[in-house]
């Protein structure tokens, strides 16, 4: 059991938070935990802020199981058992379905979309007003750059936002954490990471795989590389006014 989380996680979290409003008194926040580092490290920094922070929330988990070979969620269901959170687990074949309905989208967009809306789903059934999602700042400087590269668009993921049918609020309460931090602290307390098992993903590099190496290569001989980058996108990152 984790007694104390790392100030490099709590801090930047805590002021992501506060920036962009995420977290209000009385909001059911679902987290949507793959079993990567990202999204299993976010459940305790969320535990954390449920325990200390004035704001009172819930918090409950869902996993979505895509169905594909070498995916053993099992130990997700263990690791959760030891806590008084929710869990909820969707099954759902995406690459089989992929296959009938998939038309002119990549696999990876189509399996996005798809485990969406199953989250979604979800969080209606149980009555959750809130969903929040483990991507980081290195997230968002590669989709970045994927934007700008590919579509010629200056965009990237919001750190809070309303969904298309103006009933959830999605959170990136990791916007201001680096990737680095993310592991060193899965395994300093030895979280039950499921490694990616995804076919399509193992079939060849992504794009965002280059742009990931590409922006570490370029972090080594410009080491403010990604605090510059925050700072260009902070204006882009919040969908969510004040009186939303």
């Amino acid at each position: 059991m984790i007694r104390k989380l790392p100030k490099l996680l709590v801090k930047p979290v805590g002021r992501a938070i506060a920036d962009f409003g995420m977290i209000k008194a009385g909001d059911k926040i679902l987290l949507a935990v793959s079993g990567g580092k990202d999204s299993l490290s976010l459940f305790h920094i969320l535990r954390h802020f449920q325990v200390h922070s004035p704001v009172k929330f819930e918090l409950g988990v869902v996993t979505i199981d895509p169905q594909v070979e070498g995916f053993e969620p099992q130990a997700l269901d263990v690791f959760f058992k030891q806590f008084d959170t929710p869990y909820f687990f969707e099954e759902f074949p995406i690459l089989e379905q992929a296959k009938e309905s998939m038309k002119g989208d990549s696999y990876c967009s189509f399996c996005a979309r798809i485990k969406r809306g199953l989250m979604y789903k979800v969080a209606r059934e149980q009555g959750y007003n809130v969903l929040a999602l483990g991507q980081h700042l290195d997230d968002l400087a590669e989709s970045l750059m994927m934007s700008m590269c590919h579509n010629g668009k200056i965009q990237t993921m919001k750190a809070h936002y309303i969904n298309d049918d103006k009933d959830l609020r999605i959170i990136r309460p990791m916007v201001y954490v680096r990737e680095r931090q993310l592991a060193d602290f899965a395994k300093i307390a030895d979280l039950p990471v499921i490694a990616d098992s995804c076919p399509a993903c193992f079939s060849m590099p992504t794009e965002r795989e280059y742009f990931k190496q590409w922006l570490l290569t370029e972090e080594k001989r410009l080491p403010n590389l990604y605090k510059n980058l925050l700072s260009a996108m902070k204006p882009m990152l919040n969908e969510v006014s004040e009186n939303d």
